[in-house]
């Protein structure tokens, strides 16, 4: 494993002001991860499993497209939100909302014809069998970032239909009335982030963003700086290949945590979630350190 110790070298930030949040377009969202799944698949010893959740982002994709709109928050919601410095979406709220259950429900519907591994049909099966109580445990723990090891297949599916009902709430905010909640929280759903991304697209070149597992909104943070304790103190970078690989453990010896960054500015086709399990070999060899992993993502519990 390479590690590079000194802080990241390259430029903290290519604009005076960047944005405070891109909000995700659902239906692009989903499109594009499904063609990097699939992309991904062909040269990946997880080609089943990456294949399976290409197929699965298309599903996201065609629901966020058909399904009926979705209620966005009040605008009183909003309002108390930017004054309490809040995520106007709280999450807390939607385990019995008939919405995402109703989203949830066509995501089974739609999640039979797609061929998967068979403990991930068995998985599907159960979700769909489950009762309504059970559902809404299972929303619950996608919605708290919380997912047992044990139960990591079932959870799958259900955040799946979360990521696809969240998005389309995001989608209709208002990116100018976000305010920053806290350090490593997305600032329109309260969510936790993934991984980040070094930008380089025109206006944001060099500039980190997070993105949330939850509605694929991605916001400015800050470089060089822990996403999880919030230390500028003993980071460091270490990746499988050498210091210019584009996919790195950003590491802080602070809280010994990391998580995953991304150079887009060298790759602009990475994405935030599929390249996250593309590069599993990196968890694994993260493993053997004394970090553990401080970004969440549905697609990699158990792992």
């Amino acid at each position: 494993m390479a590690e590079d110790v000194q802080p990241d070298p390259s430029l903290i930030g290519g604009v005076p002001t960047p944005p405070l949040t891109l909000l995700p377009e659902p239906v692009k969202l989903f499109q594009t991860r499904a063609r990097r799944f699939a992309f991904l698949a062909e040269s990946n010893a997880l080609a089943p499993y990456l294949t399976f959740l290409s197929a699965l982002s298309k599903l996201q994709a065609r629901l966020a497209a058909t399904l009926p709109p979705v209620s966005p928050p009040s605008s009183a919601r909003i309002v108390e939100a930017m004054r309490a410095a809040m995520p106007p979406i709280d999450r807390t709220a939607f385990a019995g909302d008939p919405e995402l259950a109703a989203t949830l429900g066509a995501l089974l519907d739609g999640a039979v014809e797609i061929a998967m591994p068979e403990p991930a049909r068995l998985a599907l099966d159960a979700v769909r069998a489950a009762s309504v109580d059970d559902r809404r445990w299972l929303l619950a723990n996608i919605l708290s970032d919380q997912i047992p090891d044990d139960s990591a297949a079932p959870h799958l599916f259900v955040a799946a239909a979360v990521q696809v009902h969240m998005a389309r709430l995001a989608a209709a905010l208002d990116a100018e009335a976000l305010v920053p909640v806290a350090l490593g929280v997305c600032p329109a759903c309260g969510g936790r982030p993934a991984t980040s991304s070094v930008m380089g697209a025109q206006g944001v070149e060099n500039v980190r963003y997070a993105a949330c597992a939850c509605c694929g909104t991605q916001w400015n943070e800050v470089r060089v700086k822990c996403l999880c304790c919030g230390s500028t103190k003993g980071i460091s970078y270490r990746s499988v290949e050498t210091s210019e690989a584009t996919v790195k453990a950003e590491t802080c010896r602070e809280c010994h945590a990391w998580v995953k960054i991304f150079y887009q500015v060298k790759n602009p086709s990475l994405d935030p979630i599929a390249d996250d399990v593309g590069s599993l070999g990196l968890d694994i060899l993260m493993k053997e350190t004394e970090f553990r992993r401080g970004g969440f993502n549905p697609y990699l519990v158990g792992y």
